[in-house]
């Protein structure tokens, strides 16, 4: 007797269509599970035994071979279990499963025969919309969490019992027949209506409106230099003494940022799915653009992804939005390196034996860190001065290397408290997030015909023609190039700088004054501090 159900799994950030043969034959019971299993999904024999006995189910005393296919991809995880029972079931002639549905079932079992709720449904639910399915059968747990994908039926399950209706349960015991499934309409009552919050309206976060650049005094050049960062996606880096509010203005950079759209919703809360990082879902798709800030003790794994099989790291689930990096020095210097084929590529892959991985990385890089060690180098007043030695400070800096440091777009000073502590109040988010979300507009109309979202993604050839610098401010640009010892890399940060700037001035072309204003934010390169 032989029989097939269809399942998934995770593949990194994506759901893989996983078949769950099952083969009866005579011979010794025993249960075999082939298909490169991990071990959660060996052990799940015993989970499956259990749970059908416990559910007045009679387990099969035959010689039970359970593949799953394709067999040279490598399975791990619990999501199985439900597919398994019920591929049991229904080969033993226990069960029969509705014939106009094509259901893909996702769940792992508890000894009772409860279903509990796996990571990742997200991404599952939507390969089986795109896979042709017409329904999927899940967690309870699980079921708002599927519901976000529109355009397919899902039914979510508290036990294994659930499945079949208990009218047809007792008449189907009392004749020893099949428990023929018409369909899954028992599963659906009033009791479990599931109200999914529109992805525009919903996801925002109670908090988001006690942090406003309203609380920052002065500090006008700093706020301008971020606002140029979000309206362009730009890498940022603040450098200044201790207690000058570079964590607090950095913190406050998802305030001025647009909201993420539908597509990017969906992508973000994807990725999160997939890490198992989704605990609140009844708000609907995420909306708010993730804000990454890992310890400086994060490993390499942790910061960029990795295991056996790879699973997305900071850079990843800090996708469309920003990743925080504070005390950019205190991290190992391995660790930091890693960044940099992100930061251009906008991907991170990771090879491993049988596979490679791939999972998105379009981030904002914002990052801070002290002049010296002591932090008070920019800092010499009659109470604070620094203490450090040239070496030290050489050392201290060398920590960052230069290829990593020329992929950041902005480095600006944050001055001494001294200088902004009696300043009267600037722009607030709102105005901020105004005009940033305007410059979006203007870039997402010039870029509409590209794959281009922000100025920050431009390159090559597409930077050229898009950006065309006037006669004086090439010649600023060069002359620049030349007494700063910049590379190209830089060269081209600078001209997509100047073009968000004259996007946050509602200019079209790009103007000496703006690329003079670019140069500026390029402080490291001056060698000021």
């Amino acid at each position: 007797m032989y029989g097939k159900i269809h399942s998934a799994c995770l593949y990194g950030i994506d759901g893989v269509l996983i078949e769950v043969e099952t083969d009866l034959s005579n011979g010794l019971p025993q249960t075999a599970i082939i298909g490169l299993p991990d071990s959660a999904i060996r052990e799940a024999v015993e989970r499956v035994r259990a749970a059908i006995k416990n559910c007045g189910f009679q387990y099969p005393l035959q010689r039970i071979t359970i593949n799953l296919a394709p067999a040279d991809l490598r399975k791990e995880g619990s999501s199985f279990d439900l597919a398994i029972a019920v591929g049991l079931l229904v080969t033993s002639g226990q069960l029969m499963l509705p014939p106009q549905e094509r259901t893909l079932i996702l769940g792992e079992l508890a000894l009772d025969g409860t279903v509990r709720s796996v990571p990742g449904i997200l991404a599952m639910v939507d390969l089986a919309k795109r896979g042709g399915f017409t329904s999927v059968l899940l967690p309870k747990d699980n079921l708002v969490e599927a519901a976000l994908i529109r355009g397919i039926k899902v039914y979510g399950i508290r036990h294994l019992q659930d499945v079949i209706p208990q009218s047809e349960s007792v008449e189907t015991k009392a004749t020893n027949q099949p428990l023929i499934l018409k369909d899954y309409n028992h599963l659906l009552s009033s009791k479990d209506a599931i109200e999914v919050i529109d992805p525009d309206k919903g996801g925002q976060s109670e908090d988001s409106s006690l942090e406003d650049y309203h609380d920052v005094l002065g500090q006008h050049h700093v706020k301008r230099a971020l606002m140029i960062a979000a309206a362009g996606m730009h890498n940022i880096m603040l450098v200044g003494p201790p207690g000058t509010g570079k964590t607090m203005l950095i913190k406050r950079l998802p305030t001025i940022l647009p909201p993420l759209s539908e597509e990017e919703a969906l992508e973000v809360t994807k990725i999160l799915s997939a890490a198992g990082k989704l605990k609140e879902i009844s708000q609907g798709l995420v909306s708010q653009r993730p804000f990454r800030s890992p310890h400086h003790t994060i490993s390499t794994s942790g910061l960029i992804g990795g295991g056996s099989i790879p699973k997305p790291g900071e850079v990843s689930l800090a996708h469309r939005g920003i990743l925080f990096l504070d005390e950019l020095p205190e991290f190992q210097r391995q660790v930091l390196e890693v960044l940099r084929q992100p930061l251009e590529d906008r991907t991170v892959t990771i090879s491993r034996a049988r596979a490679v991985f791939t999972f998105p990385a379009q981030f904002m890089l914002a990052c801070s860190m002290n002049p010296c060690p002591c932090g008070y180098l920019s800092a010499q007043t009659d109470d604070l001065s620094c203490i450090c030695s040239p070496s030290r400070v050489a050392a201290y800096r060398a920590k960052i290397s230069g290829p990593l440091l020329d992929r950041i777009d902005l480095q600006v000073e944050v001055p001494p408290p001294g200088e902004w502590r009696k300043a009267a109040p600037s722009l607030g988010s709102n105005e901020m997030q105004a005009k940033v979300m305007y410059a979006h507009q203007l870039q997402a109309k010039r870029y509409a015909h590209t794959r281009v979202h922000w100025n920050s993604q431009l390159s090559g050839a597409l930077l050229r023609r898009m950006i065309v610098l006037p006669q004086e401010a090439e010649q600023l640009l060069q002359n620049t190039l030349q007494a700063m010892n910049l590379s190209m890399r830089a060269h081209d940060r600078i001209m997509k700088m100047a073009q968000t700037i004259a996007d946050l001035e509602n200019e079209g072309n790009v103007v000496t004054a703006h690329v003079a204003e670019a140069i500026q934010y390029r402080q490291l390169d001056l060698k000021i501090f």
